[in-house]
């Protein structure tokens, strides 16, 4: 062992000395230079913004089917029922009537499943040729819309096209409700049918444009139709 003094011993020529500075030494590897608005152990801006619009379309969406879910539950236990007199009109009880009605009935209920139907005749008193054919029933109908529309296609295959076909108000009770016309026997007449997630319901109405007989299909709907 040598006694010279550790200040005294020579440097190993095969090294080359550690130059020291006074700049700080930088031990991360992490890249100081990036976005602006990243922040060390945070989230960056773009990745903000891009949580925020995923959360509101995420709560929009809930929205959606939340309404959606309340009008099902809301709508889905309907009865309908055939009083004696409804919106001016008197039930026609003859045999002729109610054979008319039952047609009607089943022809709708084969092509629709329904958990309860009805057919009925309404004579006006002031004009026997303006009697008001209505039938229909109640089930539980996701897709309202599309099931009325598919009933006036099949109306449509067994009287005749049913032209001018438009959405009417369909009142308080909600729904949709149209109406157009076709041609019959007796000439042109108009045609309504309304729909929601607990009934639907068509309605024949000789003698009256599609405007009067709108008016009155919500009249007798309201007088018709009630909710549990």
């Amino acid at each position: 062992m040598s006694d010279a003094h550790l200040t005294q011993r020579s440097l190993d020529d095969s090294r080359e000395p550690i130059e020291l500075t006074e700049e700080p030494i930088q031990l991360s590897t992490r890249d100081t230079g990036g976005d602006p608005g990243e922040r060390s152990g945070g989230w960056s801006r773009r990745r903000k913004i891009g949580w925020t619009v995923a959360l509101v379309v995420g709560l929009a969406g809930a929205s959606v089917l939340g309404v959606g879910g309340w009008r099902v539950a809301q709508q889905k236990d309907t009865r309908l029922s055939s009083p004696d007199q409804v919106a001016g009109l008197t039930r026609d009880d003859s045999e002729r009537a109610k054979s008319t009605a039952d047609y009607l009935r089943s022809g709708l209920a084969a092509d629709i499943e329904l958990d309860r139907s009805f057919g009925t005749v309404y004579r006006d008193p002031t004009d026997d040729k303006r009697s008001v054919l209505i039938f229909g029933g109640t089930t539980l109908l996701w897709q309202p819309e599309r099931d009325l529309d598919s009933l006036f296609g099949l109306m449509s295959d067994e009287t005749g096209a049913v032209t001018g076909l438009r959405e009417v108000p369909a009142g308080a009770l909600g729904g949709v409700m149209k109406c157009g016309s076709t041609s019959g026997d007796g000439g042109d007449f108009a045609v309504c049918g309304w729909a929601d997630h607990g009934s639907v319901v068509m309605a024949m109405f000789p003698g009256r444009s599609v405007t009067d007989a709108g008016a009155l299909f919500r009249d007798l709907r309201g007088d018709m139709q009630t909710r549990d």
